[in-house]
């Protein structure tokens, strides 16, 4: 599939170096709970020839303590437990790009940033990101190593970034910092495929977010249906002219739709290919401003936000 992607660069990089949509996997990652043992999921063990054809990029941050409660960690020690856990459990001798899942609360970022840069002079690690940070964390985590990327919510549903008293997406084209959009179809919204909130299964995290509330769906729908009319000017899906729409934000842009079904993943890859003219790609912004107009600000409920926007701890000058 990479051979019909358009590529792009990492950060301030001379060449580019992956696809402009790559596939997010968040089902393996520990934020999402423990990961169980599954060669089948894995494989970069059964086909390591296969790995020097992937950008891989994974994350750390996340703390589980035996009661299965979640915090943030980001000390330089564990910083290296978790580089050494993601290396063995996926097989492979680095990642090209690892993230801080979270900003810690308790580790100055500079005290982070700094284990993680041994990991590039390691060869451990190729490049450095950050997600969900604040600019001002960006800033001071890229004034210890550069930062190449930054993973951050983005879509139609969700121009928090564009915020100027946020300021993120100013920050990181300031500083060269790509910026890779996970969630880019509205948590599935811009499919077209779910008409209320019961069309989601009972544990599905969407019946709580604050945005697709039942009071909001007649609001979301009218936006997915207009966005379908747009679609149609290029025999795509609503999802396809949304991807094709957050790409065409500019060069720094990198997509990460996830998706359990193969066909799904095809339609995906075939949205990379897809040129929105101008005319549509400023029809699906007024779509997407009057979605933050006219929707709940909040991302995420109330006490599920940790770490999200958040700076850490001022370092302290000895």
């Amino acid at each position: 599939m990479s051979a019909i992607l358009p590529t792009r660069k990492i950060g301030t990089a001379d060449e580019p170096l992956f696809t402009a949509m790559g596939f997010g996997t968040m089902g393996l990652a520990m934020s999402y709970g423990p990961v169980e043992s599954d060669e089948e999921r894995f494989k970069f063990k059964r086909n390591p020839g296969k790995r020097e054809g992937v950008f891989l990029a994974t994350k750390f941050g996340a703390y589980f303590d035996e009661q299965h409660t979640a915090t943030l960690r980001s000390d330089p020690e564990f910083v290296r437990e978790q580089i050494a856990s993601s290396l063995e459990r996926l097989g492979v001798d680095h990642i090209d790009l690892y993230y801080q899942h979270r900003v810690d609360p308790k580790t100055p970022i500079e005290v982070t940033v700094r284990a993680m840069a041994e990991l590039v002079k390691e060869g451990k690690v190729k490049y450095l990101g950050l997600s969900e940070c604040s600019a001002k964390a960006l800033r001071r985590a890229h004034a210890v190593h550069p930062i190449s990327a930054i993973q951050i919510e983005y879509s139609p549903f969700a121009l928090y970034i564009e915020d100027p008293q946020v300021a993120l997406l100013q920050t990181a084209r300031e500083l060269g910092v790509t910026v890779v959009a996970y969630s880019p179809i509205g948590h599935g919204l811009l499919t077209g495929q779910y008409k209320s909130p019961a069309d989601f299964d009972p544990t599905d995290i969407r019946r709580v977010l604050p945005k697709f509330s039942e009071s909001n769906f007649p609001k979301i729908l009218s936006i997915v249906d207009r966005v379908k009319v747009i679609a149609e000017n290029y025999g795509a899906t609503p999802a396809q002219a949304t991807l094709a729409w957050v790409l065409a934000q500019g060069p720094d842009f990198v997509i990460i739709p996830g998706t359990k079904k193969v066909k799904y993943l095809e339609e995906n890859v075939k949205a990379a290919t897809i040129t929105l003219t101008e005319e549509d790609i400023n029809a699906v912004r007024e779509l997407a401003e009057e979605a933050e107009r006219d929707l709940p600000k909040h991302r995420v409920p109330e006490g599920h936000d940790m770490g999200m926007g958040e700076d850490s701890p001022e370092l302290e000058m000895n």
